[in-house]
């Protein structure tokens, strides 16, 4: 009797076993990438952050894309050489080299229409009204059209609404990536004109640290996110935009609960145009002069947990090296902008901003010689922290914006 039940619960934790055993392997599974890059042969691919895998076996070499010097092949990594875990495609490629800056740059957009950021209710014997919110206008709402006129500026939208004499004017909006259409009924104000009861916005600028500049198609990558309202946090759909050099006169240091800053001097003149306000950083060509150093893009199965530097400026116009540990990589998941966890531990740059503040935002992470990711967001309850993209994502998004230039 006794016999059966030890088999019983022998049995039961082989089972167990097993079934820890598949979870690990989904989760090693999901925490890989369907397709990695290297510039070495793909039958010796290596993740940096997992020593425990390795290429099992390769299936066919074909060209990746229309490059003919560029070719992939199926991996199967396994784990310990034996445990198949994931067949990933990789792609053999030369390795690519960039313009380290970590400088800071000033940034300004001009949206394609004007941003829905407050609302002014007027006050009457019969109650308050608002001939926005009652056309079913929200915070956030990108108007691109009154009457059959482009928005592009609060000017565009109040000449609209005065043209219209008290008359409904027809209004076009964007929201969430769909476009609407309302009609708008603005109220007299009193001395002879009319007021729809919307503040809107259509510019925004600021101060961020520019990534890499890549001399061999004329652009530049800065910030690691995108520009968004401070308002209502919508990003700002692009119409133009410019970005020019700054000096960093002085620092907010940061603190828990509360954001520090970099403060500056924008200069006059520009040094490129932006094409791209991205979620994974802001893009465009390149028209300042060459500076920095050249570095190699690390691929991002090289970047692991450990010692690393942050190039960044916090006085003047020169970047300097500070010591960061990269303490989680994550190269799989639906935020980019947090593919990394840093934590500043450099004393001197801990001394004199904190940690991490605004306006670091877009400052390269350089690993074992090679640009390994870029700076997006810190913690705000601990400055000494916070999240980095992939720096080869970057280089992706800057390329896609090379043909415009």
């Amino acid at each position: 009797m006794h016999g059966r039940k030890f088999l019983r619960r022998g049995l039961a934790v082989l089972a167990l076993a097993a079934l820890l055993g598949a979870a690990m392997l989904t989760g090693l599974s999901a925490a890989l990438p369907d397709t990695l890059y290297t510039d070495g042969p793909a039958a010796e691919l290596r993740v940096a952050s997992m020593p425990y895998l390795s290429a099992r076996k390769t299936q066919g070499s074909v060209p990746a894309d229309s490059a003919a010097t560029d070719k992939s092949a199926n991996v199967t990594l396994a784990l310990f050489g034996v445990v198949p875990v994931k067949t990933v495609r990789a792609v053999s490629a030369q390795r690519r080299t960039v313009q380290l800056c970590g400088t800071p740059f000033g940034v300004k957009l001009f949206s394609d229409g004007a941003l829905v950021v407050a609302f002014s209710d007027r006050y009457t014997a019969l109650g308050s009204e608002n001939p926005a919110k009652a056309a079913g206008l929200r915070l956030g709402d990108l108007i691109v059209s009154a009457n059959g006129h482009s928005v592009r500026s609060n000017e565009d939208l109040s000449q609209a609404i005065q043209a219209a004499n008290g008359a409904p004017l027809t209004v076009v909006y964007k929201r969430g990536g769909a476009q609407y259409t309302a009609q708008l009924t603005p109220a007299a104000d009193g001395n002879g004109g009319y007021k729809a009861g919307v503040w809107v916005r259509d510019s925004g600028a600021g101060i961020g640290t520019m990534s890499f500049t890549d001399p061999l198609h004329g652009t530049f990558a800065g910030l690691g996110h995108s520009i968004s309202d401070t308002d209502t946090g919508t990003d700002l759909t692009l119409l133009s935009g410019e970005i020019v050099p700054v000096t960093v006169t002085g620092c907010i240091r940061g603190a828990a609960g509360s954001l520090g800053e970099l403060r500056g001097e924008f200069s006059a003149t520009a040094a490129g145009q932006v094409l791209a306000n991205d979620t994974a950083g802001v893009y465009g060509s390149y028209s300042g002069p060459q500076s920095g150093h050249s570095v190699e893009v690390a691929n991002l199965q090289e970047v692991t947990p450990g010692d690393a530097e942050l190039w960044t400026t916090v006085q003047g116009t020169a970047a300097k090296p500070y010591k960061v540990k990269i303490e989680r990589v994550t190269m799989t998941g639906s935020d980019p902008n947090r593919n990394m966890l840093i934590h500043v531990t450099d004393e001197s740059l801990l001394e004199t901003t904190g940690g991490i503040v605004q306006g670091m935002s877009g400052s390269p992470i350089v690993q074992n010689g090679r640009m390994a990711a870029v700076l997006t967001h810190v913690l705000v309850n601990d400055p000494t922290r916070g999240y980095a993209i992939f720096a080869s994502t970057m280089l992706e998004k800057a390329d896609a914006v090379a043909p415009q230039n």
